[in-house]
């Protein structure tokens, strides 16, 4: 049986990654918490497919408003840097990604999609899988769901605002309304 991860410490990593600038570099979990941020880290199937290009320029589009939250979006799968490079410098009319802002790191040797949960070992491919981890390192949040079915930024988002309450947030609260007392 699998073993609860949401609210314990996330599994630690670092990744090669291609970052927002289109340089090769790192990300990791102990850099973000360093600098006293969230981190939403979305894991997608692989690159040069059809629904993922729609969710990781959708995150990119809205990266401001992850950046105003003190979060760090990084994109993972098991795709190599240099595979990735080749999908950010296709242009987003040829099914590519164009410009990202935020980096896609590369999980070659499935480590972290195997911490995660969300590897299919005979496949060698990430599911949907998507964390909100605080930036004391606690998974705070965690959803998987089938590759078929791209994520909902606006979800992502309002997850993570209503983390950052503290508070207790009712079904369909919305930034701005009350929390509840406990």
């Amino acid at each position: 049986m699998p073993e609860r991860m949401v609210g314990k410490q996330a599994p630690r990593f670092e990744m090669d990654a291609v970052l927002a600038n289109k340089e090769f570099g790192k990300v990791s979990l102990e850099e973000n918490m360093k600098n006293d941020k969230w981190t939403v880290l979305f894991f997608y199937p692989m690159d040069f497919t059809f629904v993922c290009p729609t969710e990781i320029t959708a995150m990119s589009d809205r990266n401001d408003e992850f950046d105003d939250l003190d979060a760090v979006v990084i994109g993972v799968s098991t795709d190599t840097i240099h595979t990735h490079l080749a999908w950010i410098n296709t242009d987003r009319k040829e099914n590519g990604l164009g410009d990202l802002n935020y980096p896609l790191a590369a999980d070659t040797n499935h480590v972290v999609s195997r911490d995660y949960g969300v590897l299919i070992e005979e496949e060698g491919v990430a599911l949907r899988g998507l964390f909100i981890i605080s930036p004391e390192g606690e998974l705070m949040y965690s959803v998987v769901n089938h590759n078929n079915i791209g994520r909902d930024v606006d979800e992502t988002l309002r997850v993570l605002q209503a983390l950052q309450t503290g508070g207790l947030c009712p079904a369909n609260w919305r930034p701005g309304q009350a929390t509840l007392n406990a």
